[in-house]
């Protein structure tokens, strides 16, 4: 029987982009496929300047299509033209209009206080006179709406961009405020990720300074993602001191690394708690991680936030910590993440 195209494509689902765990055609790289009488030809775009990726690919590839019943020759050509300017995946991640930088707030596990960490930073941030906006992605569990306390839907324009929910003069946007409370987001992949993309490109988000990304916890399809089509200026990696949170942060900053977007630095959460009835110390999760996974990993400790009632409290009222009670010392170590972070990127900004 004669091969099909989607044998074709079946076959080179099984070939991976060099350094990711996704294939090359959810990729979106196949742009042409031409069957004659067992001949085949399949055409590919890339945008890439690291000439190992193409030769991988086609090798791969051909490898993968000399195994189906029905070809006799296959050949794959590659179109490869140069990625856009800026940090990002080599498949050509793009910059987000009207938005000067996209910074995205990752960590290897769940359980950390990422959610928390990006929620005061947006606001510590827009508290510098900046222009902020904040994206939930983790589609499967948001947290934003909640804590920044409003049950507001978001609106449409007459292109059909999505309006952005403003609270303390920032722009939010999270599936949070498309679900009821017990509803869950029940998506498979593909959907999760074209969610993903509306929130980051189909949002008004006007003119930013800094737009900044909730990430999900891991390195799975959303981040991978986000990492491969948004020119992102740079990522900042949330651990606690412990030892299994350091494990997974450590991939976290190498899946970065892989992409080549640069980790502006490492926030320790949950450092230390400090007694409010005799003001001791208690490092509950260990000391130092942070510290040393930072010079491993050679980039900045940003901050060690102490984990303290007020902070969650705050949270759970959805009034963050920053702007609830800005001597807190909680508030004061985010306003200092906020202020190394606009040093590190906007160095001539007041």
């Amino acid at each position: 029987m004669p091969v099909t195209e989607e044998q074709i494509r079946n076959a080179l689902r099984t070939v991976r982009y060099p350094g990711f765990s996704r294939d090359i055609v959810s990729f979106g790289l196949i742009k042409g496929i031409n069957i004659d009488d067992g001949e085949v030809k399949v055409q590919l775009a890339l945008a890439t300047n690291d000439p190992n990726v193409p030769a991988t690919i086609k090798n791969d590839a051909e490898k993968a299509l000399s195994g189906v019943n029905g070809i006799r020759n296959a050949k794959v050509l590659i179109d490869i033209h140069a990625p856009p300017g800026g940090a990002g995946a080599p498949v050509g991640a793009q910059r987000i209009r009207g938005i000067e930088h996209v910074i995205a707030v990752a960590s290897g596990k769940g359980g950390v206080g990422k959610s928390t960490v990006a929620a005061n930073i947006a606001i510590a941030l827009q508290q510098s006179k900046a222009r902020v906006g904040l994206c939930d992605c983790d589609i499967y569990g948001p947290s934003i709406s909640l804590m920044f306390g409003t049950r507001e839907r978001p609106t449409a324009t007459d292109e059909n961009k999505i309006i952005p929910i403003e609270q303390y003069n920032l722009k939010l946007m999270s599936m949070g405020f498309l679900l009821d409370d017990a509803s869950p987001a029940i998506l498979r992949g593909p959907m999760v990720t074209r969610y993903t993309q509306q929130f980051l490109r189909q949002v008004d988000w006007g003119e930013l300074d800094f737009l900044v990304l909730d990430l999900p916890p891991g390195t799975g399809d959303i981040q991978l993602t986000i990492v491969q089509t948004v020119a992102l200026s740079g990522a900042i990696i949330v651990t606690t001191p412990q030892e299994v949170a350091l494990i997974d942060a450590r991939k976290a900053a190498t899946m970065f690394e892989k992409v080549n977007v640069p980790v502006l630095g490492l926030v320790e959460n949950m450092s230390y708690f400090l007694s409010p009835s005799d003001k001791k110390r208690y490092d509950i999760f260990g000391s130092g991680g942070g510290e040393r996974e930072a010079k491993r990993l050679r980039v900045p400790l940003l901050g060690q936030v102490p984990i303290d009632i007020a902070t969650r409290e705050a949270g759970d009222r959805g009034h963050p910590i920053v702007a609830e009670d800005a001597q807190s010392p909680a508030a004061q170590e985010f306003r200092k993440i906020a202020t190394s972070i606009r040093k590190s990127l906007a160095p001539g900004a007041p």
